[in-house]
């Protein structure tokens, strides 16, 4: 029963597909069996809505009058990059305000932009012969960019950790704020909706994949930032702890502000919620097998954050289903959850892009190349030396 890229691409274009969201596949192979719901269903969607900190956007301003050669940039009293040429920079959403600290960031200026809010653009620069202007002062919206778009280096996290704290104080995460003795557990994920416990190895995600970035078309660029495919995987070869992740690049004049949020954690700083989803085709039965997984069926791992350490303690492992009830166990002791992604917003990223494929024919690409597979490569660590390597 095996189908190609091609004939299930033709099937879009003559709307004649049948696609469904990662739920509702679940429901259908629970209901009708995996090899029936295979042969039935061509594309599912997946989506995820959480803080991906490892995000910004590149900007291009255009030319003044005299030019100049952006050498300082500050956005909003946000510090940009300023080493690409002359009037190109990178924002990240986590740099902090001059002015504001960690209240006001990257992120919020980002989310000016897309609300169509005007931006004080300041720089400066040493002046060259063909670069003479050595101070600039001005607002920007979005309309006046020349090119405005999201290039995220690490989104959509493989199964990233649930989050507890054995100390005997409050400690501020990117996860939240954690009460001491264990007072409670966080976590961030969409679990059966999220893209990558949807082909835990990577067998249609790579680059070039067409996907939803932040409600606009978008594409995997490469591999994220510390992709680990060498994690320990269960049963169904999905991973029980952080694993992959994606580099994705979308359009910001394109986005909406539905599906991205600048936010700030109390004693962290400022991040970013993201939007994506990923659509996956319905290749085969091993494919089906993975996209049928429920919440029930998907287990992440509880993690230490009071340890303040690289390498923190595992207290164990825990389905997403029991995350979802609003309470789990650890050690004899019953601790309440509570996620920091939005279930809802992931819900309604898999049936918005499930819109696309069926109503505007959003068809699928295949990966240029795949993501490095299990058994590739390893993340290393950044070791601390007294004197220049070898």
């Amino acid at each position: 029963m095996a189908k190609t890229w091609d004939e299930i691409n033709a099937r879009i274009a003559s709307g004649e597909a049948v696609v469904m969201t990662a739920e509702e596949f679940g429901s259908l192979a629970a209901d009708e069996g995996l090899k029936a719901a295979a042969r039935k269903v061509d594309v599912v969607t997946t989506g995820t809505f959480g803080p991906m900190c490892s995000s910004g956007v590149v900007l291009n301003f255009g030319h003044s009058d005299p030019p100049i050669r952006m050498g300082q940039i500050t956005l909003n009293d946000v510090d940009a990059y300023g080493g690409l040429a002359a009037v190109d920079t990178y924002l990240g959403v986590t740099q902090p305000s001059r002015t504001k600290g960690i209240e006001y960031g990257g992120a919020h200026v980002i989310e000016d932009l897309l609300r169509g809010r005007a931006v004080r653009l300041r720089a400066w620069s040493a002046g060259t012969d063909c670069y003479p202007r050595t101070e600039i002062d001005t607002w920007v919206t979005i309309d006046d960019l020349n090119q405005a778009y999201f290039f995220n280096p690490r989104n959509a996290y493989q199964n990233y950790a649930v989050a507890v704290n054995t100390s005997d104080r409050t400690i501020h995460t990117y996860l939240g704020t954690l009460l001491p003795h264990l007072g409670n557990a966080t976590f961030c994920s969409a679990g059966a909706l999220s893209p990558l416990l949807n082909d835990p190895t990577y067998r249609t995600i790579g680059v070039g994949s067409r996907i939803f970035v932040a409600g606009a078309p978008g594409y995997v660029a490469w591999e994220g930032t510390q992709h680990n495919p060498n994690q320990s995987r269960d049963e169904h070869g999905v991973p029980v702890g952080p694993a992959g992740t994606l580099a994705v690049i979308g359009d910001l004049k394109q986005a909406s502000p539905e599906f991205f949020s600048a936010a700030t954690f109390t004693g962290y700083g400022a991040s970013a919620f993201m939007g994506i989803g990923v659509p996956i085709p319905v290749l085969d039965e091993d494919i089906a097998e993975t996209l049928a997984l429920t919440d029930a069926d998907l287990t992440a791992t509880i993690v230490d954050y009071g340890v303040a350490r690289r390498s923190r303690p595992s207290l164990g492992h825990v389905t997403y289903a029991q995350l979802r009830s609003g309470e789990i166990e650890i050690d004899g002791k019953r601790v309440q959850t509570g996620p920091i992604s939005s279930l809802s917003k992931a819900r309604r990223i898999a049936s918005e892009l499930k819109t696309w494929i069926t109503e505007q024919g959003f068809t699928l690409t295949q990966p240029l190349q795949l993501l490095p597979q299990p058994g590739s490569q390893s993340t290393k660590p950044l070791e601390i030396r007294a004197e220049e390597a070898n």
